[in-house]
């Protein structure tokens, strides 16, 4: 059993307007909107919903894990609202930053602290993160274009920084 099993974290089927919100969140404009507001309305849908869904997950069918992780200057516990992706029975997480120059924090904090903290609706689980291989790293791309294609559109425009993928797996 991985990890995907533990949190019971799955895809479901997007309908047709949820392919559409996915393809205006791949757009440059959509990305640059979702990157400055999603995590402030997933956090009001989060709290109304009492964790059981996220904003991604009503407008675009993509469940959002919640990754906590430790700053790498604070040293304060901070979160980020992420959509993983199967690698094998594990997850795996693309830096991608909707497409944005910059390397998102939580990409930063892994690097110096590989430990975090995965939860998915009511489960959590701690977990340790590791830089995917070239191999899981063109698996995770794969596994992209049939969830959700808008990370082959970040990937185009993001230039000037590697996009770092990590794979989390269950820490013993």
């Amino acid at each position: 059993m991985g990890l995907a099993a533990d949190l019971d974290y799955r895809f479901p089927n997007p309908g047709p307007l949820r392919r559409l919100v996915q393809r205006v969140a791949a757009t440059r404009a959509g990305g640059w909107v979702f990157s400055r507001v999603l995590r402030h309305l997933d956090d009001v849908v989060k709290r109304l919903s009492r964790g059981r869904t996220s904003a991604p997950e009503i407008l675009a069918g993509l469940p959002v894990l919640e990754l906590a992780t430790t700053g790498r200057r604070s040293g304060q516990v901070r979160t980020s609202h992420l959509i993983a992706l199967p690698c094998g029975a594990d997850l795996a997480l693309l830096g991608t930053n909707f497409g944005q120059p910059a390397t998102p924090a939580w990409v930063l904090n892994l690097e110096a602290d590989p430990k975090a903290t995965v939860s998915y609706q009511s489960r959590s689980v701690t977990v340790l993160a590791r830089p995917a291989s070239q191999q899981e790293y063109d698996e995770v791309l794969r596994a992209s274009d049939r969830i959700y294609p808008g990370y082959r559109a970040y990937l185009r425009r993001i230039t000037g920084r590697r996009v770092r993928i990590f794979v989390l797996a269950r820490s013993a």
